[in-house]
């Protein structure tokens, strides 16, 4: 485990928060636009058209709880 400024072992979600606001610290809008963009073709080539349907029925499904669930409260 990666150590805090204390010398106390911190966790892996802590190390990752810690890692995530350097970065964002230190790169622009156009730096994650570029990866998202890279991220996207990548998996598009690894992927055909059923693991978009799959994945797009799945986040149909979810998308139509949460609004059951605001309708219901």
């Amino acid at each position: 485990m990666a150590e805090n400024n204390n010398n106390k072992k911190m966790s892996v979600e802590e190390a990752g928060r810690k890692g995530g606001e350097t970065t964002s610290k230190n790169h622009d809008q156009e730096f994650y636009e570029e990866i998202g963009k890279k991220g996207g073709e990548t998996t598009s080539k690894n992927h055909d058209k059923e693991f978009y349907e799959e994945i797009g029925k799945k986040g149909g499904e979810e998308r139509g709880r949460q609004q059951q669930n605001n309708n219901n409260s």
